[in-house]
Formats: structure tokens, C-alpha cells, sequence
């Protein structure tokens, strides 16, 4: 099954969306008030997000799934936005890794940081 077009670059869509709220004034969108808060805010809020998805996925509604995975893929661009880290560079290390099996990767991993 292939994407639909319009959904091929969402969370790209996305990311600029979540940047550009960083210009708004105060008050404006969540996703101000968020940026406004900080880094620990924003980091707090992902994981209440990965909690949620987490207590949907052992669910059985999957549509509360998606829900919440739609949240935590959100407020995961709103921490990468508070810290300055590019979706781009994230996806160019998902790049990277393709093709490398999992178990190698983590084992390099190990060895290069703690």
C-alpha cells in the first residue's frame, strides 16, 4: 500500500509549521507556548505523549493509537524545533542506518558512546 501524495511529506510539512510558531507572538498557538517554555517542557510533554501511546498500543482501539501517535510524533518536532535539531538531520540518520541490521548498529553505538 503506498502513501497517499499529500501525506509523503508531512512531518517535513510539519516541522516548517512548528518553526514558524516560533516567530509568533506570545499567546498566539500550543505550539508557542510550548517553544516559549523551554527544552524541559518540551521534553515533559514527549514523554506524557510516549506514556499515552504506549497505554493505547497495549489497548485494542487503534484508532487511539494513531491518536496518540499522531501526538507523540508531534510533540517530538516541537522538541527537536526547542533544540535546534533539524527533522532533515534525523532523517538523514534514519538514512544512514537503513540497511545496517539493528543488532550491528546498536553494537556500534555501545562502543562510541555511553
Amino acid at each position: 500500500m503506498s502513501a497517499r501524495p499529500e501525506l509523503t511529506d508531512v512531518l517535513q510539512r510539519l516541522a516548517r509549521l512548528i518553526g514558524t510558531r516560533r516567530q509568533e507572538a506570545a499567546g498566539t498557538s500550543y505550539t508557542k507556548e510550548l517553544l516559549d517554555a523551554g527544552v524541559e517542557r518540551c521534553a515533559r510533554k514527549l514523554g506524557e505523549e510516549s506514556t499515552e501511546t504506549i497505554i493505547a498500543a497495549l489497548g485494542s482501539d487503534k484508532q487511539a493509537l494513531q491518536r496518540e501517535a499522531a501526538d507523540l510524533l508531534y510533540h517530538l518536532l516541537v522538541l527537536l524545533e526547542s533544540r535546534e535539531v533539524a527533522l532533515q538531520d534525523v532523517l538523514a540518520e534514519l538514512q544512514a542506518r537503513m540497511g545496517t541490521s539493528g543488532l550491528a548498529e546498536k553494537a556500534a553505538r555501545r562502543g562510541t558512546s555511553s
